[in-house]
């Protein structure tokens, strides 16, 4: 029998159709049947344009179903929204066009900024808002602007078909598919606590032979845990009872970052060490229990999953004994608190573990989880301005030509710039992808409408003729995911249903389609302009703020008289080493990593040194820290330390010794980062 190879590039493809094939075509064929059945109930209830429900239907069916039911839910949220800002701009502007235009530019940049301060379906939510409110006065303003009093009943009309849209698609997926998200996300964090415990306990194993180099590991895994935050959102959108207990799973992320900070302090600790004295390595490891030793070992994460309970019991009793650990020096004490770090964070993982597979016990956390704060201000000002100015410019072309289809430029403007400008640095060439993708849904569209439409006359041969390009196209969507491919694909699909216009009379005017195709270009042109003439900042520039407004928010808090929370301080410098661009240097993620654990020293040295009746001298330290003085800092710590070491009448022991560490830690990270911390902080 002769055999044949396929090519590398196809073989990826087409080698494994009957599996690899399905799940792609099923999404396929859910898109076309939600787009069907959302144009059929807007047929049936005689909506002015049943296409906007189709159009909903078409962007929020996604392939997986905690995706579409969550965007579904953000989408009818941020629709409310705009048609509420819309009428209540109309009642305050009513005889005014300049005013109202001036206040629909301000709120598209109003949009933009709270889309880029926010994450994943929020954003969302924030850009539709936007541009629903540029969709119904954009249908409802004359041909140089100016409100109508019939304002309310649109939007009440756009939100119901907007609606109608978004719930034919949730039944759709609802009906079709049992969900799965939850058991990825199970996966995911099992997989990731896996792979820290076995890469942590393979290094506190080699310690004392040659220490390996963890930087570049630990680096890829904070990537891996960042890309958890979407995989989450799918997961509350299938489960209500997970929406409930939202706060553990939030906890567990907090876990996975604190077990991976634990991991950085011990190895910088041992990096430190003189190769005689890694013998403490071997103490802490001794102390880890054999399930995480054995982490590495195949099929680790499927018995984790399917029973965390007794794991988590053994990390409970070694966290006891690490913290009880008699230590005789500040670096063994050190050693015995971060290693209980990482074993606390995989404790609240295994409890986010539990809450995903219904373990029949779970031990809930108390405290709070992690909520990342916003990094930086200013790229959301930069993007709130764009669009202003943006959607302002098109408003001051359309009054002054009258040209009649300048309200659709407007609303394509506002649609590009608010749903990118979160995007940051890909912004720019996912304009030009969206421009790609509209040219070819042009196509597409004329084609089906003026080619195939006219001679089909009832409601199942338009269905067909429908499919004859929704189904390709969320074929492509759900098999090609690449972020180039995933920009021009989604916005074919997304703008289709509105470029072909099916109502229930319908009209095949080729001079309104080709207008209409004009102001899609203009309006696509001015956010690709709007791009390049106020770009997003650069990421040089993005690595410097973020640096300097850590430094600048350790410096405050070092000498405030109000202390911020342990978690709150983690969850702002977390926060920026999720913004840091990708092409940052190594010695940037490690300044990050160096200011969070000098301020968490500092945090736990304030709560410790009224107990030593040290208060003085540490702040005595600290304001030298904050001028950005490193060298007077570092000797004044120094002699702090030596003056708890020579105190034999020291009231806790226990206390004295890890508020020693502590110092260790700080004197440490300053001296390594002085060039940093002596740095001006203004950003």
């Amino acid at each position: 029998m002769q055999t044949t190879t396929a090519s590398p590039r196809l073989g990826g493809v087409w080698t494994d159709t009957p599996t690899g094939a399905a799940p792609p075509l099923l999404h396929a064929v859910r898109l076309w049947a939600s787009v069907c059945l959302a144009l059929f109930l807007a047929f049936w209830l005689e909506l002015d344009n049943p296409f906007w429900a189709g159009t909903s239907a078409a962007v929020v069916c996604q392939p997986q179903l905690g995706a579409s039911l969550r965007k579904g839910w953000f989408r009818m949220v941020g629709t409310v929204l705009g048609a509420t800002t819309v009428v209540v701009l109309t009642a305050c502007f009513p005889q005014d066009r300049i005013a109202f235009l001036g206040v629909l530019a301000l709120w598209g940049g109003v949009c933009a900024f709270a889309a880029t301060g926010s994450r994943n379906f929020v954003s969302y939510a924030a850009s539709l808002a936007g541009y629903t409110a540029v969709i119904i006065a954009a249908e409802n303003l004359g041909a140089t602007g100016g409100a109508s009093p019939d304002i309310f009943m649109l939007a009440v009309t756009r939100a119901s078909e907007i609606c109608i849209g978004i719930v034919c698609a949730g039944v759709v997926l609802a009906g079709t598919d049992l969900g799965g998200a939850q058991r990825r996300l199970a996966g995911a964090l099992a997989d990731l606590v896996v792979e820290i415990a076995g890469r942590f306990t393979r290094m506190l194993g080699l310690a004392e032979q040659l220490l390996p180099d963890t930087q570049a590991e630990r680096r890829e895994l904070a990537r891996r845990v960042l890309a958890l935050d979407p995989m989450i959102d799918e997961a509350l959108g299938e489960s209500s009872h997970l929406r409930y207990q939202s706060l553990l799973l939030q906890t567990a992320v907090f876990g996975l970052f604190r077990a991976l900070v634990g991991w950085h302090g011990v190895a910088t600790r041992l990096s430190r060490l003189p190769e005689a004295e890694r013998r403490e390595a071997g103490t802490i490891l001794r102390i880890i229990p054999p399930e995480l030793q054995s982490a590495g070992n195949p099929g680790s994460s499927e018995r984790w999953i399917a029973d965390p309970m007794p794991l988590r019991s053994g990390c409970e009793g070694a966290v006891r004994t690490l913290l009880a650990l008699p230590a005789e020096t500040p670096s063994l004490r050190l050693l015995a608190d971060e290693s209980a770090k990482v074993l606390v964070g995989i404790l609240d993982v295994l409890d986010g573990v539990a809450l995903l597979v219904d373990a029949p016990y779970r031990a809930f956390a108390g405290h709070r989880g992690l909520r990342l704060s916003v990094p930086d201000w200013i790229p959301a000002l930069v993007n709130a301005g764009r669009a202003s100015l943006a959607i302002s410019m098109v408003e001051l072309i359309w009054v002054a030509t009258g040209w009649p289809d300048g309200a659709f430029a407007i609303l394509i403007a506002a649609i590009v710039l608010l749903l990118l400008s979160p995007k940051g640095d890909l912004a720019p060439a996912g304009a030009l992808a969206v421009t790609i993708g509209v040219t070819a849904s042009i196509i597409c569209a004329a084609t089906i409408k003026f080619a195939v439409l006219p001679s089909l006359q009832s409601f199942p041969a338009l269905c067909l003729a429908l499919g004859l390009f929704l189904i390709p196209a969320g074929f492509s969507v759900a098999r090609w995911r690449t972020p180039a491919s995933m920009a021009v694909l989604s916005t074919m699909t997304s703008s289709f249903m509105s470029l072909v216009s099916p109502t229930n009379q319908m009209t095949y005017d080729t001079a309104q389609f080709y207008n209409v195709a004009v102001a899609v270009f203009v309006g696509c042109g001015v956010a690709v302009l709007s791009f390049q003439l106020l770009p997003p900042l650069s990421t040089a520039l993005r690595t410097r703020r973020l640096l300097a407004l850590t430094l600048r928010d350790l410096r405050r808090f070092a000498t405030a008289s109000l202390l911020p929370r342990l978690e709150d301080w983690e969850s702002r410098v977390y926060g920026r080493l999720a913004a840091l661009p990708s092409e940052a240097e190594p010695l940037q993620h490690a300044r990050l990593l160096a200011a969070l654990s000098v301020g968490r020293a500092i945090i736990n040295l304030r709560h410790a040194a009224p107990l030593l009746r040290l208060m003085t001298e540490f702040n005595t330290a600290l304001e030298a820290l904050a001028q950005g003085n490193s060298a007077v800092a570092i000797a004044r710590l120094h002699q702090l330390d030596q003056r708890i070491a020579s105190n034999p009448d020291t009231p806790e022991p226990s206390i004295a010794l890890r508020a020693r560490s502590r110092i260790l830690v700080i004197t440490e990270a300053v001296a390594e980062h002085a060039s940093y911390f002596d740095a001006r902080a203004i950003a």
